[in-house]
């Protein structure tokens, strides 16, 4: 009914049992040896709405160098970032006026006319809504003419 085990084994599993201990103990020690956090809520993520054109990640990444990224948190009314601490209505303002400057990849065309940023202070969730409109792209009329010079019409199946 034993299990014969041998002493290199047993010692071996001892060893382990000892390791995994000792690392529970050294994790529950820095918990709660760290800085109290309670009223400090981390940036949880950005997450864009309404963007047909303009890729998601070219959004996030302007409202991420307002400092909505990852390791910035919100304590209070205060974005606290890696490099400065501002209030977060400025913060908020300054995602808004960033990402009205995402452009259509590879072009200058900025179509993004409205914008609204959310930010959930008790998650660290920000939602960013986006409103794009072709129409208030101003247009060069000589490219239209130009096109319009250049087009060429073919007939198919005509009798002339």
């Amino acid at each position: 009914m034993f299990i014969k085990v041998r002493r290199d084994t047993l010692i071996i599993l001892i060893l382990a049992f000892m390791l995994i201990v000792s690392g529970r103990v050294m994790a529950y020690v820095a918990f709660s040896a760290s800085d109290n956090a309670d009223d400090q809520v981390p940036i949880a993520g950005v997450m864009v709405k309404g963007n047909d054109v303009i890729s998601s990640s070219t959004i996030k990444s302007y409202v991420e160098s307002a400092g909505f990224r990852d390791g910035s948190y919100i304590k209070g009314n205060t974005l606290i970032t890696s490099q400065r601490q501002l209030l977060l209505s400025d913060a908020i303002q300054n995602a808004e006026q960033l990402a009205k400057r995402s452009t259509i990849p590879g072009t200058s065309i900025a179509p993004i006319n409205a914008v609204d940023v959310q930010v959930d202070t008790s998650t660290g969730n920000v939602v960013v809504t986006v409103v794009e409109d072709f129409s208030a792209i101003p247009i060069d009329e000589s490219v239209i003419k130009n096109a319009t010079a250049n087009s060429s019409t073919a007939k198919v199946n005509t009798t002339d």
